[in-house]
């Protein structure tokens, strides 16, 4: 017989800490209304972690597809500790929709492995609009927001790997 529960807890997440970091966004104007709510979240996020309005550089984004070049050339700027990039693909009548995002996913999380920085993925894959605004500050929270914490988290995750702040000791 068990005598832990079945599940596992998650652990409890640390708090983000925004304090002297640069953090870009970039957020495509597809979708505007989805993608300014996503945006939203993710200032109110960095500034609520101690983030300070001009260490956060905001860029648009014509459209999904756009954000991989934006967010590279926001990824090679040493002064940018951290790339969030925000988006909303709606899937439609053909399979258009899963090959954008598939790209978009894939070509971010290279560039984050390439620069060894991270480039958090806000883009929502949604089934239609009703979804997205569950998602962009409705009943299911604020994406945007959750990317910002990640970009936070493994800003500063990085920052110790390199030496610069302190860390938790592994074992």
């Amino acid at each position: 017989m068990r005598s832990a529960p079945d599940r596992e807890l998650a652990p409890e997440s640390p708090t983000p800490d925004g304090r002297g970091l640069v953090v870009a966004v970039v957020t495509s104007r597809y979708h505007r209304a989805i993608t300014d709510a996503l945006e939203s979240g993710a200032k109110a996020a960095f500034l609520e972690a101690g983030g300070v309005a001009d260490d956060l550089v905001m860029f648009e984004s014509p459209g999904g597809f756009e954000l991989v070049a934006i967010a590279s050339a926001c990824a090679q700027r040493a002064e940018i500790d951290a790339v969030v990039a925000l988006g909303c693909i709606v899937a439609g009548e053909t399979r258009h929709d899963r090959y954008l995002a598939a790209a978009i996913a894939q070509s971010l999380a290279d560039l984050s492995a390439q620069h060894a920085k991270p480039v958090a993925f806000g883009v929502l894959t949604v089934n239609e609009l009703k979804q997205a605004r569950d998602r962009a500050g409705g009943r299911h929270g604020n994406k945007g927001r959750e990317a910002m914490e990640a970009a936070l988290l493994a800003a500063r995750s990085i920052a110790m790997v390199r030496g610069s702040v302190e860390g938790r000791a592994v074992r």
